[in-house]
């Protein structure tokens, strides 16, 4: 019998909504790709020529002109159980799962888990989006608590099962979001315990649900029979902040937190959304559907609906609610990139992670005006997803009752529908997205999608080669960058191009060996998080396969790289603990100190005994300078 708990959320979905191996994917866009000298003619992957004026400078020429471009040397992969930094700088952990953020849970104890007293009064679990924000001198912090391991949180006797309401409480109480106040004195930074800013948001916090969908039939529940107030926010992946200085947490893999304890609900819209969304009767490990009703869509079919959306949170006010914004559409979120349109009109970039999902773009109707009021800014306006044509041009396809056929509300409550009724392409993945500060040009991570060209999406769209996906059971992933038309985010317009080809040069001489900005010396897999430094600097992080063998040889443990948008270089920077994620970014106020999550680390990491912890870390300049 398969371990559920030990699967990923992709090994997951597959084993509960197995996709039929039979299709016809003969539309391979050869021509296309061949068009454009795949890898090395005009597409000239990594090299910015499109709008960067670089010309058809290689990744490799490119790399070699732009060294300096970087402020450190490069370091080599590693396979070992610490964090490694170029010379002249050091990381220090700022805070770990058990930390205490109030003095009364000072004594919290993570052996055997921790006990459920005291659970939501320390830092959580898998650390993942964080961001920075300055308030009247104080400097706050916002970070993700993704999900438990429950074989490390729950007593080893237990082998990762919770046996009571008691064990669920704690679980629901490590995840979530942390708002914490740091200081940095002579020693570094701290958390600065007791102060009044910190505040634990997990599965049972009150939340608010915003736009059209709040209130609609099938966002109600026994205990809320409005539809307009939930509890919890869940599987709190990526991250964004707002212009007016909120922080954004966003809910990815929600589905595998319920279950059933009787029959599956036969209403056919909603078993329908089951299927789309990966919703089954046996849940994904945490077992809350035994304990707490909640989450048993046997008694409430519609608390699914509930979750998947992005959440937006004030980090200066622990009095105030956090909004469920269901105008930004419902599916696994990564992140919410914001930028503002050429009219002041807000954009929101977002990715549906799982395989063969699709990249969508919010636009408001209203202007932001600094000072000004932000109601609706984030609910009431389009939302798009994304087609890329074969010809190097894209449109972003509104997806509205018209477009979709389908009525609002439910349109945004199942949104991976509405992108599949408008024929939206097929992503490997989408993960994070990131905008460059200095020029008008988004980035996306497309991790990988082992299932590429070879089986459908859980919506039975077909998933072709081609295009921004161009290689077939594609294990390395890749990095898609478009440039709206009229330099204007709100357009529907764009061009784009492949900034990387992640792959293994060292064992692959085809398309898996990547593009020609990836060497022996900077190759990786599964690009994940993604965030522009203030100097222009793409930081991408992975998420991959750290065995260093077969198809992975020489890549070691997931990493931290720098890239150069106008040349296409890339250096890697960082590298995680073996077993570890890298995942989060943000900077100090004054860019002196560059935070780095290092998620699901193996071992002992990061105090050398004991149970692994997830942990955020502090990386510095021993010469005291910027860091991003």
């Amino acid at each position: 019998m398969t371990d559920k708990t030990k699967l990923s959320a992709d090994e997951w979905d597959e084993l509960n909504f197995p996709r039929s191996p039979e299709n016809d994917f003969d539309r391979v866009v050869e021509s296309a790709l061949n068009r454009r000298g795949f890898l090395r003619g005009v597409l000239a992957f990594g090299s910015g020529a499109m709008v960067m004026g670089t010309g058809m400078l290689t990744g490799r020429s490119a790399l070699a002109s732009t060294t300096a471009r970087f402020p450190f040397t490069a370091i080599d992969a590693q396979t070992d159980g610490v964090v490694h930094v170029p010379a002249g700088y050091r990381s220090k952990v700022l805070v770990s799962w058990g930390d205490a953020l109030f003095s009364d849970a000072a004594d919290y104890d993570v052996a055997e888990g921790g006990p459920v007293a005291g659970s939501d009064r320390v830092f959580g679990e898998n650390t993942d989006g964080m961001e920075t924000f300055s308030f009247r001198g104080h400097q706050l912090i916002a970070i993700n608590q993704e999900y438990t391991n429950n074989d490390i949180n729950l007593p080893a006797a237990q082998e990762g099962v919770p046996a009571n309401a008691e064990d669920v409480l704690k679980l629901q109480h490590l995840q979530g979001v942390s708002v914490m106040e740091i200081a940095e004195d002579e020693n570094g930074w701290s958390v600065v315990v007791d102060s009044p800013f910190n505040r634990r948001l997990h599965h049972n916090s009150p939340m608010t649900l915003t736009g059209p969908a709040a209130g609609h039939a099938l966002m109600q529940t026994s205990a809320d029979a409005t539809g307009m107030q939930a509890l919890g926010t869940l599987n709190n992946c990526g991250s964004g902040k707002t212009p007016w200085g909120t922080y954004l947490t966003c809910e990815e893999n929600f589905n595998g937190y319920f279950g059933a304890t009787g029959e599956m609900p036969s209403d056919e819209k909603i078993a329908a959304g089951y299927t789309r969304y990966g919703v089954s009767a046996e849940g994904w490990g945490y077992d809350y559907h035994k304990w707490d009703a909640r989450f048993d869509v046997t008694q409430e079919p519609n608390e699914p609906h509930r979750a998947g959306w992005v959440v937006e949170i004030d980090p200066t006010d622990p009095t105030s609610t956090p909004v469920k914004h269901t105008g930004l559409g419902r599916f696994k979120h990564e992140n919410a990139e914001v930028v503002l349109a050429r009219d002041g009109r807000v954009v929101v970039y977002m990715g549906d992670d799982e395989r063969g999902e699709f990249l969508y773009k919010f636009v408001s109707n209203g202007v932001y005006t600094p000072g000004g009021s932000t109601e609706g800014l984030l609910d009431d306006g389009t939302l798009y997803a994304a087609k890329f044509n074969d010809d190097m041009t894209g449109e972003w396809l509104a997806l509205t009752p018209e477009s979709t056929g389908m009525e609002m509300a439910e349109m945004l409550i199942f949104a991976r529908s509405a992108g599949s009724a408008v024929g939206a392409t097929t992503m490997d993945r989408p993960e994070w997205v990131a905008v460059n500060p200095y020029a008008v040009e988004a980035y996306c991570c497309l991790t990988n999608n082992t299932r590429r060209g070879t089986r459908p999406n859980a919506g039975g769209d077909e998933t072709p080669v081609g295009g921004p996906n161009p290689r077939e059971a594609n294990q390395y992933g890749q990095i898609v960058r478009w440039f709206p038309n009229d330099d204007d985010h709100a357009a529907t317009g764009f061009a784009w191009d492949l900034y990387v080809m992640a792959g293994n040069p060292a064992v692959h001489s085809d398309a898996y060996g990547g593009s020609d900005n990836v060497t022996a010396g900077n190759m990786f897999n599964s690009p994940d998080g993604m965030a522009f430094d203030s100097t222009g600097l793409l930081w991408v992080q992975t998420d991959g396969d750290d065995s260093n063998e077969g198809d992975f040889a020489g890549q070691g443990n997931n990493q931290m790289l720098a890239g150069d948008p106008a040349t296409g270089a890339m250096a890697r920077f960082l590298t995680g603990p073996n077993g570890s994620e890298v995942t989060g970014l943000c900077w100090s106020e004054d860019r002196r100190t560059m935070f780095v999550g290092i998620q699901h680390p193996g071992g002992s990491w990061p105090t050398g005994n004991g149970l692994p912890r997830s942990s955020v870390i502090a990386v510095t300049r021993e010469d005291g300078g910027l860091v991003g």
